[in-house]
């Protein structure tokens, strides 16, 4: 009778530091724009580090999607490249954004195109298809094929908001992913497309527009024409996890460094500043 009590007390120890052990680790899944994953997967991954209790799942699946699944509550986080209010039946009014940065779409072609150039009117109207061959604007006598981003694709709404500007593009190959697109540019001859920055690689040339090569520069000063934030949704009832993922992507650190090293821009770098109608005006500097 008296080494019960001991006993009682070992197990009850053991009981304590066994459950201590096995705290629930909480899981973040944010899903949507494949123009952001890769940057909040390099934030989940550092995250995580950091916070051994959090595991951040990232999917793509486009800009739609993530909206969507934001605002049914199936995920934590809805990451897209347009303002919640472009898109239908999305209740913008019911969430929360987030924007975490700018990014900057990019038309690239194939290698075979031999085209560096293209004005504004003139790369509308080869995805219209008004123009169909390259030799139009100083390529050589080579069919143009089109490879567009899927419908609830952001990029593809950035793309058609400030480069086809309410005109219909025409029809042609439709991709879910900016990897793919770029896949197929690589290897179809006379291929056009257009990815967001940190997709750009030396295998898919980018074009310059209206003169104007792509740089930081020329994104935070409006002289690219085709760019938009970066936001992550949440619900107005995120948990600390959530929140703390977001809190870190925003912190100086993250936005100093690997923001601007996968080639997206931290908003502060901006004189301008865009809204959900696409309209662009300068930032005011305050005295």
């Amino acid at each position: 009778m008296k080494r019960f009590p001991k006993l009682f007390l070992l197990g009850v120890v053991l009981l304590t530091v066994t459950g201590c052990s096995q705290t629930k680790q909480q899981t973040v899944t944010a899903v949507g724009s494949s123009a952001l994953q890769p940057l909040v997967e390099a934030a989940g991954e550092q995250f995580s580090k950091q916070n051994s209790q959090a595991y951040i799942n990232v999917q793509g699946g486009g800009s739609g999607t993530g909206l969507s699944q934001v605002q049914q509550q199936a995920v934590q986080i809805g990451n897209s490249d347009v303002f919640a209010e472009q898109k239908k039946g999305i209740q913008a009014s019911n969430m929360v954004d987030h924007r975490v940065c700018v990014v900057a779409v990019v038309p690239i072609v194939n290698k075979k195109v031999g085209v560096d150039n293209l004005t504004l009117q003139q790369l509308q109207a080869i995805f219209m298809g008004k123009i169909d061959n390259w030799q139009a604007v100083g390529g050589p006598n080579l069919a143009i094929t089109l490879v567009n981003r899927a419908q609830g694709s952001g990029t593809r709404t950035i793309f058609e908001q400030q480069v086809m500007q309410g005109r219909p593009s025409k029809k042609s190959s439709e991709q879910d992913s900016s990897g793919m697109v770029r896949q197929i540019v690589k290897n179809t001859p006379g291929a056009i497309s257009y990815v967001a920055w940190p997709y750009l690689t030396k295998e898919t040339p980018a074009l310059k527009i209206n003169g104007v090569k792509l740089s930081v520069a020329s994104v935070t000063n409006n002289t690219w024409p085709i760019w938009s934030y970066e936001h992550m949704y949440t619900t107005k009832n995120a948990n600390d996890e959530t929140k703390q993922l977001i809190d870190y992507i925003l912190s100086d650190n993250f936005q100093k460094h690997e923001v601007r090293q996968m080639r997206y821009i931290p908003i502060k770098q901006m004189h301008y500043q865009q809204d959900a109608t696409g309209k662009t005006t300068r930032i005011k500097v305050r005295d």
